[in-house]
């Protein structure tokens, strides 16, 4: 008779079968957990592709998603009614180049360029593209590069367009109306400077005149005289804002050849008359330069102007007794330039204006002579016509320092 704690024979199979079923069902939870998991990742990916396919397709921009080749892979009826075209299926599988202007293909060539060839990860333009009609439109082009599977290369282009015409033409308007006011001014400058010449000579001839040699009154002479004075001192304001505003206007006409040149070389010869007026005006006026000779590609006549300018002001609002110094020094990668006076200094308000044209900054020197407040704006424009930059620190009655950093 079997012992009652022993287990039948039968049951061993049984036990095996059902941690077998447990198994099962263990593993099919465990799929079903997965499979629930990956439902959720999949419906929040189609509605994230539905938000994207409304945004795309709904967009008033034109949008488009580009291969490698510029080839369109999709586009929204924006973009299509953009170009002319009734319906999107007249833009898909056509390539974006097909629609650029003739003068503007090389934009497009460019935008290829830098995403695919560079991998920048975006690129921005302004372009011209042309209808079905043949009429063209002004745009701004943004493409994004991502990621794709489909993709040949592994990455498309989304781009969206936005039509910019009516901002273009503006420009182009301005552009034309300050072209041509340039150009009138330009004209006037120089027609204006004969008759200045011809006042000068008239004056020169009217102090040594009969009529004027004549007059009994001490008194009389002296009054003559004065308004001689101020004629001819108006006469030497109005030169000097002509040749201003003419030799900006070749400033701006004009890229001329640059030089490798000796600075400190170019420098002390620069400096010769303004040493002379220094002396006369009891300021001390050095030049510091380092023991090895330093190099730079300047376009010389215009890159003197920028000392001129420079020098004319410290020496206008240095009192006697001031110092003035220029020096040149080889940084890191860099040239400075640096024009030290200790004058009257530049009251704080003001700095941020002396740079530009016609500033209100200008002011009346210590010794009569006025600006014509195109001086520094010139300087600065001359500075960045070699890649330079210009700033400067300045303190009341302390004095004033330029910088100037060539490349």
């Amino acid at each position: 008779m079997a012992s009652p704690s022993s287990t039948p024979a039968s049951a061993a199979p049984e036990k095996k079968q059902v941690k077998s079923l447990q198994k099962k069902n263990t593993h099919l939870r465990e799929q079903k957990v997965v499979a629930d998991e990956q439902k959720v990742v999949d419906e929040r990916y189609q509605r994230s592709q539905d938000r994207f396919r409304t945004v795309f397709e709904n967009s008033p921009m034109g949008q488009k998603i580009i291969d490698p080749d510029l080839c369109i892979r999709q586009a929204n009826q924006a973009l299509a009614t953009m170009l002319g075209l009734k319906s999107v299926k007249k833009v898909v599988g056509r390539k974006i180049i097909d629609f650029a202007h003739p003068d503007f293909v090389k934009d497009w060539e460019r935008l290829q360029e830098q995403l695919w060839d560079h991998k920048k990860p975006s690129f921005v333009l302004e372009t011209c593209l042309v209808r079905q009609d043949k009429s063209s439109f002004w745009c701004r082009v943004t493409s994004v590069l991502f990621p794709d599977d489909e993709a040949e290369d592994g990455e498309l282009g989304y781009t969206t367009l936005e039509d910019i015409t009516g901002r273009k033409q503006l420009e182009l308007a301005n552009q034309h109306l300050y072209d041509t006011q340039e150009t009138i001014l330009q004209l006037a400058a120089h027609d204006l400077k004969a008759p200045i010449a011809n006042i000068r000579m008239i004056m020169t001839m009217l102090r040594g005149h009969a009529g004027v040699l004549s007059i009994d009154s001490a008194k009389a002479r002296q009054d003559v005289e004065e308004l001689l004075g101020m004629v001819e001192q108006a006469c030497g304001q109005a030169d000097a804002l002509l040749r201003d505003v003419l030799f900006l206007g070749q400033l701006e006409a004009t890229r001329a050849k640059k030089h490798r040149t000796n600075l400190g070389t170019f420098l002390d010869k620069r400096m010769a008359l303004f040493r002379l007026s220094a002396q006369d005006k009891g300021i001390h006026l050095r030049l510091e330069l380092p023991k090895t000779p330093i190099h730079a590609n300047i376009h010389a006549d215009k890159f003197g102007r920028i000392l001129d300018n420079l020098l004319s002001n410290a020496l206008n609002f240095t009192p006697a007794g001031g110092k003035i110094r220029v020096g040149l020094r080889q940084l890191k990668g860099r040239v400075r330039l640096v024009v030290h006076d200790t004058g009257l200094g530049i009251p704080e308000a003001l700095q941020p204006h002396v740079f530009d044209k016609f500033t209100s900054a200008a002011r009346p020197g210590l010794y009569g002579d006025t600006t014509t407040g195109l001086g520094l704006f010139i300087t600065k424009q001359i500075v960045e016509m070699h890649q330079g930059k210009i700033w400067l620190e300045s303190k009341e009655n302390e004095g004033t320092t330029f910088f100037i950093d060539l490349e």
